[in-house]
């Protein structure tokens, strides 16, 4: 017999009714920092290209990397870099079906957020 309530219904959890978790928000980061880091390893490749070439696109390439501008690019890099990192070790141990419950996967979460930032900010200054 047919559902006569069914239009009347949602056919699965909704916006309106999900709680976004910080596990969600942490994997959406990883993509996001994933790309991030796509960009930063072109601006790279562009610098070494440039130091392959000429002593004038040399200057032009290193002057953008060592800009204001560029030192922001290669600091949040650097963090996106360990943050993805940090992401790939939390799914190393969930591979080994560990910390899978609700409360470790959120203390993986902030143990990604505050690593990176604790990990970055050491990177820098020995850097």
């Amino acid at each position: 017999m047919a559902d006569v309530n069914r239009g009347n219904r949602p056919l699965s959890p909704h916006l309106q009714i999900y709680r976004p978790q910080l596990n969600s928000a942490t994997s959406i980061f990883i993509r996001i920092t994933g790309n991030g880091l796509i960009v930063a390893s072109m601006m790279i490749v562009w610098w070494l290209i440039a130091a392959a070439t000429s002593e004038s696109y040399f200057n032009l390439a290193n002057g953008f990397i060592t800009s204001w501008f560029g030192d922001i690019v290669m600091f949040l890099s650097l963090w996106a870099l360990w943050f993805h990192t940090l992401g790939g070790v939390r799914h190393l141990i969930w591979d080994n079906a560990k910390m899978l419950d609700l409360d470790s996967a959120e203390k993986l979460s902030w143990i990604m957020i505050g690593g990176s930032a604790v990990l970055t900010i050491l990177t820098a200054l020995i850097v």
